[in-house]
Parts: structure tokens; C-alpha cells; sequence
């Protein structure tokens, strides 16, 4: 699938836009650019994921921290 910028703006098609939403986070990886849909309401999405977790504070911070850097390339 191709995707077209023009005039400083990235356009999706339609279908990706009712599948993921219409707002992205985007990601500079160096070699590449990665869009990351964002959730409506970030802090519900943030409680539904650790929800059902029987994870401490601690292991979520810490899987967080390394999931971050991984994203940041280091």
C-alpha cells in the first residue's frame, strides 16, 4: 500500500483511517518513519492494558522503560 504526502501532510486511505483512527504518533527511526495510532482516551487504553496484569508497579514501570528505549533505537 502506498501512502502520499504532499504540502507538509500525510494522507491515508480510508480504510486504514476507520481501522486505526485519525491520529498518529510519528516516529523518526532513522532509516525510517513509523506511524503509531493513539488511542481516543489514552489513560482507558492505559487501564485496559494493565488491567488484568499481575505485574507490580515496578515490573510495568520497568517493561515500560525498556519498551520506550527499544522504540528510541538504543
Amino acid at each position: 500500500m502506498r501512502i502520499t504526502a504532499r504540502d507538509g501532510r500525510i494522507y491515508l486511505p480510508k480504510e486504514l483511517r476507520e481501522k486505526f483512527g485519525e491520529e498518529f504518533e510519528l516516529i523518526d527511526r532513522g532509516d525510517r518513519l513509523v506511524l503509531v495510532p493513539q488511542p481516543d482516551d489514552p489513560l482507558e487504553a492505559l487501564r485496559e492494558e494493565v488491567r488484568d496484569s499481575d505485574k507490580s508497579v515496578e515490573e510495568l514501570t520497568g517493561g515500560a522503560l525498556a519498551e520506550a528505549l527499544e522504540e528510541a533505537g538504543r
